[in-house]
């Protein structure tokens, strides 16, 4: 029986991010991938060229259209591009007790802005309170904090706040934006836990971050823990970083189809 992971997020037509990545990721990793479209996004590697966010109703329409038919296993949100549609998403994450991965997206990796200035406010109160694991890159969680983190006592606040004042089971605080090796920090309840990862000098980052939140949503879809869920993400992502396919004039795509568990076990031990 096939275990079941649901995206809600926007488009890429050139299958670097969003829903597409998503999919694709979950089915790479065993699990039966579904999609709701918050937003029809013309982008490709040189950035963002126009955004066509669905009517609400029309996202209501897709959630109620999933969950009556296939309650999936584990969802995680992506592209949320406004207040009004995380008060959509939110009655369908509170109802079902599974888990839920959120990946704040709000800037593209072009540094066109994917979310409006209401719904960037919005995001900490509406919907993080319910995340099992929460994913942002550094800026977003500078803006969801509204401080500057540019130490290890900055990360370690953060991620405090994100576990008792905000209510997250569970948060990562990615490393990509700072200085030397690519550590990422994992706070849970039971304390936290440093992945460190050698940086990798490219520009073909596209999707990085849904993909490692799509990989996050697979494993806790299939039971795993937070934390071989999220080791297993951190394994993938720096294989898909490292064997990238080169693709597009801009920041391209990383490879999807790179990671592979049973040699990254034999290279550990």
């Amino acid at each position: 029986m096939f275990k079941t992971a649901l995206s809600i997020a926007g488009t890429d037509p050139t299958g670097g991010a969003g829903t597409i990545v998503d999919v694709k990721v979950f089915q790479s990793r065993g699990v039966y991938g579904m999609s709701a479209i918050t937003s029809i996004v013309a982008q490709n590697t040189r950035g963002v060229q126009q955004v066509f966010d669905q009517p609400v109703h029309v996202l209501e329409a897709q959630l109620e259209s999933i969950y009556s038919d296939i309650v999936p296993d584990a969802v995680k949100t992506g592209m949320l591009a406004s207040s009004e549609v995380m008060d959509v998403v939110r009655p369908y994450i509170e109802k079902h007790q599974i888990p839920y991965v959120i990946d704040p997206v709000m800037v593209a990796k072009s540094g066109d802005d994917l979310l409006n200035d209401a719904g960037k406010n919005a995001v900490r109160y509406k919907l993080l309170d319910l995340a099992t694991v929460a994913t942002p890159n550094l800026p977003e969680l500078e803006r969801i904090l509204n401080m500057k983190v540019e130490s290890r006592s900055d990360i370690d606040r953060a991620g405090s706040i994100f576990l008792n004042e905000i209510g997250s089971q569970a948060v990562i605080v990615k490393g990509g934006h700072m200085e030397g090796d690519a550590i990422d920090y994992l706070f849970t309840r039971n304390g936290v836990i440093e992945l460190p990862a050698r940086r990798i000098a490219t520009h073909h980052t596209h999707g990085t971050g849904c993909t490692f939140s799509a990989v996050i949503t697979a494993e806790l879809a299939k039971g795993r823990s937070i934390e071989d869920s999220v080791r297993t993400a951190k394994a993938y992502i720096t294989s898909a970083i490292l064997n990238t396919p080169g693709l597009g004039h801009g920041n391209g795509p990383v490879n999807h189809f790179s990671y592979q568990e049973e040699e990254h076990e034999n290279q550990s031990n």
